[in-house]
């Protein structure tokens, strides 16, 4: 899709990107919406600190239309090779299906070529049954049982 743009995002950001990881069921209930939080700006900041860490806006006509998080990970298991962990995707609700996300991903596993990666991964809550739909439809393969545990 033509037009979209990626930056990495700064303090300036956090409204937007944290409007559109609460533009859902699930994020509306995990998102506290307020970007001036210090949780949330330790947060970027430590991901500034990391090479290997990026939270990005996508933008179309300079308009926000989607986020997502891309994590270089290094390995000891794969023959000591690095891969790329996608998280926090979001296309904004008023414009899913209009290939954005595809465009997206496109980009992620271009950028995870790039830094030599051997794969890429990612996991979506069990409740997204939409959105494993679409990552079977670009190409991912639910070949794990991803679990998690919450910490207090």
């Amino acid at each position: 899709m033509a037009g979209l743009t990626y930056r990495d995002i700064g303090p300036a950001d956090l409204a937007t990107v944290i409007a559109l990881l609460a533009d859902d069921d699930l994020g509306r209930i995990r998102e506290n919406r307020n970007p001036a939080d210090p949780l949330y700006l330790k947060a970027l900041a430590e991901i500034d600190a990391d090479p290997n860490n990026r939270v990005l806006l996508v933008e179309r006509d300079g308009e926000p239309v989607g986020t997502f998080q891309l994590t270089i990970i290094p390995s000891i298991s794969l023959q000591a090779k690095r891969r790329l962990q996608i998280e926090a995707v979001r296309v904004r609700s008023d414009l899913r299906g209009q290939g954005i996300g595809r465009e997206m991903m496109r980009w992620a596993i271009e950028q995870a070529k790039v830094a030599d990666c051997a794969l890429v991964q990612l996991t979506t809550n069990t409740a997204r049954t939409a959105a494993k739909r679409f990552y079977e439809q670009v190409g991912f393969v639910a070949s794990h049982n991803g679990m998690k545990l919450t910490l207090d």
